[in-house]
């Protein structure tokens, strides 16, 4: 008999007891590595602390940093795209929506809200990544057409806060149409001379660059934030060339003269509030 082996059954050794650590409380940096707490990541404006890496978040964090003490009115909340192709590819479209819904708590890919920033009445528009990509389908382009609307009636500033993999391919045209709709209702807001702030975030690409996006009076970006049409990948392959350093990042894109400025987050409530103050006086 080898000494290690327990007599007596049922007695346990405290130091092999695992004890689990909930999850949520700690946060890694996808770019550092760096480990802090949730908690205070958060109050960082989830961005790392160490080297400034702005993880994505959502609209739900979005408007946090945006509105006056997290108080807002949502547009439209309940709008929920259909099926008008009947579409499958590995799954039902209908399936991937409910799927989706269940598992995000969001109707789509984008929500809509009205509130106070610095007192100042404005109307957010902000794209969810975690819904299908962020992908623009028609409820998207419908709700920021509303929006639009909304802040046409109540003499508003529009944000558009973007992050999206680009056109809802599971509804064909009826998700290219959503490029002409929006750009359409920004020349109104326009002729109503009524700022539009775009705000870029990591990614924006496809369709929504090609449209809203890159419309704004003032275009800006967060740190780092992937922008353009197709992927690099699919850029080297169809020019058939190595791509230049750092291509596609807002800091590119901003020294080619497609952005006016790149905005840390922690900063993006006072620059927003500056911006719209300069623009409607």
């Amino acid at each position: 008999m080898g000494w290690f082996k327990r007599m007596t059954e049922g007695i346990r050794t405290p130091t092999k007891e695992k004890k689990e650590t909930p999850e949520g409380l700690w946060y890694k940096c996808r770019q550092c590595n760096h480990v802090v707490s949730s908690d205070e990541h958060a109050q960082s404006s989830w961005v790392c602390e160490n080297c400034a890496y702005h993880e994505r978040i959502g609209s739900h964090q979005y408007f946090q940093v945006i509105f006056d003490n997290n108080r807002f009115t949502e547009i439209n909340p309940h709008m929920v795209s259909g099926d008008p192709l009947s579409f499958e590819d590995t799954k039902k479209y209908a399936d991937r929506l409910r799927g989706s819904i269940r598992k995000t708590g969001l109707h789509d890919a984008v929500r809509t809200a009205s509130g106070n920033l610095h007192r100042k009445k404005v109307v957010v528009a902000c794209m969810d990544f975690s819904f299908i990509g962020g992908s623009m389908g028609s409820v998207v382009g419908e709700k920021i057409a509303r929006a639009i609307d909304y802040a046409i009636e109540h003499n508003s500033p529009f944000i558009m806060i973007s992050k999206s993999g680009g056109a809802r391919m599971m509804e064909a045209a009826f998700s290219l149409m959503q490029m002409a709709k929006t750009s359409a209702k920004l020349t109104q807001l326009s002729a109503k001379k009524l700022p539009y702030i775009s705000i870029l975030t990591d990614p924006t690409t496809g369709g929504v660059t090609a449209s809203f996006a890159m419309l704004g009076d003032i275009n800006i970006a967060e740190p780092g934030a992937l922008i353009g049409f197709a992927g690099p990948r699919v850029v080297k392959e169809t020019i058939g060339k190595d791509l230049p350093e750092g291509f596609q990042t807002a800091e590119f894109v901003l020294e080619h003269g497609f952005l006016d400025f790149i905005v840390a987050r922690k900063d993006l409530r006072e620059r927003l509030n500056q911006f719209i103050t300069l623009i409607k006086n």
